[in-house]
């Protein structure tokens, strides 16, 4: 099958000249972070600063509130760090606390790539905070812009000794798919320029226009898809043997974003091609990253994914191109098994080391009147000599805690209110949200701010159907760009306009099927009144291990929908 509404390629974007003259992503970012007269910097600017790791934002509680004062809107600035696999140590932890109550917002957000987001930086901050991060050998770059951003890798807080060996291969295509541009360092870090840069520098991979869009990558150990693989441009599946890694299954794709309105966006799953050995994953994902580098969309933005790059070409000629460009074909994919997309709560046991996960709604770390976590997760830290891990859930793993250490740190998380999540519902347990307002400029409608109170009159149903410990999974994001992933949730809402939602449901419990939209632009009471007697009807008919998304599609609320190329029909 194929989308015959995919934009053709044309003259290149207004973002293809921006990188073309932008001699390897510099710009003018220095002229601009110096300028003093404004909060900002100039347009084409925030367009290359994204391949620094941040965005340009504003406060959008207060933009018209500022504008009526005939003030600029209250500029700022989002750092996102480059985690790989999301593992970050105490002493990592405790400057980017740090930063945060200095020059951020006064919290962190835990992305759903498992990584730091620190909002609400300003301008002339913004180069002490990335020196800062430096420091503790963090950085920003290709956080976010046309190249590869932070790969993620399972968290397996009960399968230590495989996490380690799949967390270092994570951490080498983190590494070795970085841009080669000495920018990032001449203009944060004050590394010196070298005479005729410009004749000399090269990006032997990316090239000077670097991808036609984001990319990503991640990885999963079965049975757990917590990075939800069939999401990512490329993903590589760990296939073990007797507790060994033999190598990886090769899936290429996936893909969430889309545009209200536009049936030539859509999101899509990845698809398998095939099997490689650890040895061949960096040769294999670069391979992969030049197919779209050179037959990506450069014209059409929002049809520049690699999944529509494959959609418009087939999966045949993509495994062909990447043989093509490895001289070497890849094996036969491998059997594998998912049983769930979630996270395991509490402490668990392994490899002589003791894992407590921590949940923490929608990755939010804020000191609360009765729930102070940033200052207990700042007080573990002091006394942590394992590592955190951020889960693809948005909830952390306080990891490798030693026997000696256990009680000291049970006492923090009982004295500062941290919690495993148990009391909650597992509705809440299984939920996830994007930032959206009052920071997101794509946000059309709240979703952080939001699902939590949503969740707690959908608890009210929930717990009268009698299905408190029923695991399903909710998402919701503030608009189509999906970065919560909602069309993998099994209820989604997706932001249509302030206190409007789109309504799906029908996703794969372990992350292997896309949601089915069901009702278009409702608001909270048409939700509640549309989801009672669903979930009442579930609890009364699903059969045996039945997971929701299952049973809405068995009963007829919407069809099952495997392939982006079926999302809008």
């Amino acid at each position: 099958m194929t989308n015959k509404s995919v934009t053709k390629d044309g003259n290149p974007s207004e973002m293809e000249k921006i990188k073309d003259e932008s001699r390897y992503l510099r710009g003018s970012l220095v002229e601009s972070f110096a300028d003093p007269i404004t909060a900002s910097i100039p347009d084409a600017d925030t367009k290359l600063l994204k391949f620094h790791g941040s965005y340009m934002q504003d406060d959008r509680d207060i933009r018209q509130e500022r504008k009526q004062q005939k003030l600029e809107p209250a500029y700022q600035f989002m750092v996102r760090v480059r985690l790989p696999g999301g593992v970050a140590t105490p002493e990592q932890w405790l400057v980017m606390d740090d930063l945060a109550n200095r020059y951020g917002n006064g919290t962190l957000k835990l992305t759903t790539r498992q990584t730091f987001q620190m909002h609400g930086i300003l301008k002339w901050n913004m180069k002490k905070s990335i020196q800062a991060m430096d420091s503790v050998l963090m950085d920003s770059l290709a956080a976010c812009g046309d190249v590869n951003r932070n790969v993620m890798c399972n968290a397996n807080p009960y399968q230590s000794d495989i996490h380690a060996e799949v967390h270092g291969w994570a951490r080498k295509l983190s590494d070795d798919l970085l841009p080669r541009t000495r920018a990032y360092h001449e203009i944060w870090l004050d590394e010196e320029k070298v005479l005729d840069r410009k004749e000399e520098e090269i990006e032997p991979m990316y090239g000077p226009h670097y991808l036609p869009r984001k990319f990503k990558i991640g990885v999963a150990v079965p049975p757990s898809n917590d990075v939800d693989i069939y999401s990512q441009d490329l993903g590589f599946i760990a296939i073990l043997e007797d507790g060994k890694l033999q190598g990886f299954n090769v899936a290429v794709g996936g893909g969430m974003g889309m545009t209200h309105g536009d049936t030539s966006t859509y999101p899509q799953l990845s698809r398998i091609i095939g099997f490689c050995s650890p040895e061949q994953i960096v040769d294999v994902a670069e391979k992969i990253i030049t197919i779209q580098r050179d037959y990506g969309n450069r014209s059409e933005r929002k049809n520049a994914r690699f999944k529509y790059t494959i959609d418009r070409r087939g999966l045949d000629w993509v495994r062909n191109e990447l043989h093509s460009r490895l001289g070497y074909e890849l094996e036969e994919s491998r059997s594998y098994h998912f049983d769930h997309n979630g996270d395991r709560y509490g402490w668990v046991k392994g490899d002589g080391k003791w894992h407590l996960t921590l949940f923490i709604q929608n990755g939010r770390i804020v000191d609360l009147e009765d729930y102070q976590i940033m200052t207990g997760l700042r007080e573990i830290a002091k006394v942590h000599t394992g590592d955190f891990r951020l889960t693809p859930n948005q909830n952390l793993i306080i990891a490798n805690v030693s026997e000696e250490k256990k009680a000291e740190i049970d006492e923090l998380v009982a004295a500062y209110g941290l919690t495993d999540g148990k009391q909650n519902s597992a509705l809440r347990r299984n939920s996830m949200a994007c930032v959206a307002f009052p920071t997101c400029g794509l946000a059309m409608a709240e979703a952080e701010r939001y699902l939590p109170s949503l969740i707690d009159k959908i608890e009210e149903i929930v717990d009268e159907a009698g299905l408190r410990e029923e695991e399903i999974v909710i998402r919701m994001s503030g608009c189509p760009n999906s970065c919560s992933r909602p069309t993998l949730g099994e209820i989604a809402f997706i932001g249509k306009a302030p206190g409007k939602y789109n309504m799906y449901m029908g996703a794969g419990f372990v992350g292997d099927r896309l949601s089915k939209l069901y009702k278009e632009n409702i608001g909270e009471e048409e939700i509640l009144a549309s989801l009672k007697p669903i979930l009442f009807n579930y609890a009364k008919e699903k059969e045996e291990n039945e997971h929701f998304g299952d049973y809405v599609i068995r009963a007829g609320y919407v069809e099952a929908v495997r392939s982006g190329l079926d999302f809008h029909s």
